[in-house]
């Protein structure tokens, strides 16, 4: 916090002290108040609130308590002021100074001082204190997604949250790998909260649904004029996330053209939009995700070596859900509780028959997949224990062949089928057929394309 910002409260019985204090941060802060009394201390900080207190050691009192500062001290705190307090002591008190700094004072100045000096404690102090905030901000929002939304007990996931802990306050470049469904967007989400650019934008980009035509325009923005439908001057998603994160989803479906424009930029580290020749400096941290694997990945005729490396400093694998079967029945609970929620329903139980299903699944929507299996069954149910009937997969399945099976029953077949089935039964609605796919609409688009749907 800038010393220009702030509010500051100053305590002490010594009227000289009170005017220098006063007269010297009168044109430094945003406010200043004076109080010789600390008895009226409780009163001031129940009608308002300050961002740091100067507060006196001593004072002519009848508390004995061998140090009238630290009571006070003690005292703001349970008047559950959020301030610093720096305390104001004299040279003979400099051992009951260092005990204020254990019972919570943020740092303390001899008199008498030099106003530079005093001055440069207090912006110190200050600057503590929005870090410390911003700190518990994101350790506060990391807790959130990592233990409401972001769920597992398993070994994979402890492990995730480990490297998301180790990495998230650096500005490497991230890399997230797993199938479709488990979970990379809310990885993305954590180590951004958790990162040192948390009051910063966060832009998710589905870089893998942009068309040829928009992938420039969408990501670098464009000048009015610079094509048909460009009537006003627009930012692109790099620019809109200057200082924060960008997150760039599917990045395994773009094209080699797309790739080297997206590594000129990350290069340079500037954008320039389409129509003008003016390069923008951007400061983003990239996090990138893919279902691709990364051995297909590395193929150079797919997906360019160097960008490979641009993005890749740290990467992630996030393991399927069918590989970490002791996070299903946690993952279930969580999200029947989530529906009950929502659909106004009694909080349900899963019946035993019903973990037993649920734990005998393969799941290749992954936790996707549950989640919506979950939401359907708490819809239909009835009662207040969801039983194994209640549990309801989505139809595309991995179909393991075996001998007695024809070899036209293979994968890609059932699954175009399938597509084909609940595109009809929805009468060619596909956002409901996604849905009940347990696809998003963007991985279905994919599918119809290369069926020929």
């Amino acid at each position: 916090m800038l010393l220009k910002n702030a509010s500051i409260l100053i305590i002490d019985d010594d009227p000289d002290v009170l005017t220098a204090v006063r007269l010297l941060l009168k044109t430094e802060a945003k406010e200043v108040l004076t109080e010789p009394n600390p008895e009226n201390l409780r009163d001031i900080l129940s009608r308002r609130s300050f961002d740091l207190i100067l507060l006196d050691m001593n004072f002519n009192s009848s508390i004995n308590t061998g140090n009238e500062g630290l009571y006070w001290l003690k005292k703001t705190k349970e008047f559950k002021s959020d301030a610093a307090v720096i305390m104001i002591t004299a040279y003979g008190d400099i051992d009951l100074a260092v005990r204020s700094l254990k019972e919570g004072a943020a740092d303390f100045v001899v008199k008498p001082w030099h106003n530079e000096k005093l001055i440069s404690i207090i912006k110190d102090t200050l600057n503590k204190k929005e870090g410390s905030k911003a700190k518990a901000k994101s350790n506060a929002e990391m807790d959130s997604i990592v233990h409401k939304e972001l769920l597992g007990a398993s070994e994979a996931m402890e492990e995730i949250f480990y490297k998301i802990e180790k990495i998230a306050p650096t500005d490497a470049n991230i890399l997230i790998l797993g199938e479709n469904g488990v979970g990379k967007d809310l990885i993305a989400k954590a180590i951004h909260q958790q990162s040192m650019r948390t009051g910063k934008p966060y832009v998710k980009v589905d870089v893998g649904a942009l068309t040829e035509s928009l992938f420039e325009s969408e990501l670098f923005g464009h000048k009015k004029g610079a094509f048909t439908d460009a009537r006003e001057d627009r930012a692109g998603r790099f620019e809109a996330a200057d200082g924060g994160t960008l997150f760039l989803d599917e990045i395994g479906n773009i094209s080699l053209h797309q790739q080297a424009k997206l590594l000129s930029v990350l290069q340079n580290r500037q954008v320039i939009r389409l129509g003008d020749n003016q390069p923008i400096p951007i400061d983003i941290r990239l996090v990138c995700a893919t279902n691709v694997p990364l051995q297909e990945l590395a193929s150079e005729n797919r997906f360019r070596k160097d960008l490979i490396y641009r993005i890749n400093t740290v990467e992630i694998m996030v393991p399927p859900l069918r590989k970490r079967q002791s996070d299903i029945v946690l993952l279930a609970n969580h999200f029947i509780q989530v529906y009950s929620n929502k659909y106004l329903k009694p909080r349900l139980r899963l019946a035993v028959s019903a973990e037993d299903k649920l734990m005998n699944y393969h799941y290749p929507g992954n936790v996707r997949e549950l989640q919506y299996t979950i939401e359907r069954a708490v819809i239909m149910a009835d009662g207040d224990l969801l039983e194994a009937k209640d549990i309801i997969f989505s139809p595309i399945e991995i179909v393991r062949e075996t001998e007695e099976e024809p070899k036209e029953l293979k994968l890609s077949s059932v699954e175009k089928n399938t597509i084909l089935k609940v595109i009809e039964k929805n009468n060619g609605n596909i956002s409901k057929a996604a849905k009940e796919l347990g696809l998003t609409r963007t991985a279905l688009y994919r599918r119809l394309s290369k069926y020929d749907i």
